[in-house]
């Protein structure tokens, strides 16, 4: 399994970005997709995440109502649409799966992508 994550930037507070996270891999090894995020000095968090089959979502309080993850499995990618993004969001933002966990703990996961930068200006 390969995940490639893409689409981050510098935005101004308030404004909008779209990552996109790209899988490889046998889909039963990938049921889930999962995005993280690390500012830093800080721990790695949970920000949202997709079940592939059924396109269930949960998400992070902190980002409910400003965030949207979907997914396209004809193009095996999943979107991170975020709104309304503030300063405290800037972070580096990355994709995970694992074929068994499917939460908010980022040391289950077993397959990582390469982070995109997500740097918001006040």
């Amino acid at each position: 399994v390969q995940l490639q994550a893409s689409g981050g930037g510098l935005v101004q507070a308030g404004g909008s970005l779209r990552l996109s996270c790209a899988a490889s891999g046998r889909a039963f090894s990938r049921p889930y997709i999962g995005w993280f995020r690390q500012a830093p000095g800080k721990e790695r968090e949970f920000v949202a995440g997709i079940w592939w089959t059924t396109g269930r979502t949960n998400y992070a309080e902190s980002v409910k109502g400003r965030f949207a993850i979907s997914s396209d499995t004809a193009k095996n990618t999943a979107y991170l649409q975020m709104n309304s993004l503030k300063p405290e969001d800037t972070a580096l933002y990355s994709c995970a799966t694992d074929p068994y966990y499917s939460g908010s703990d980022p040391s289950r996961y077993r397959y990582w992508g390469r982070g995109t930068q997500v740097t918001v200006s006040s």
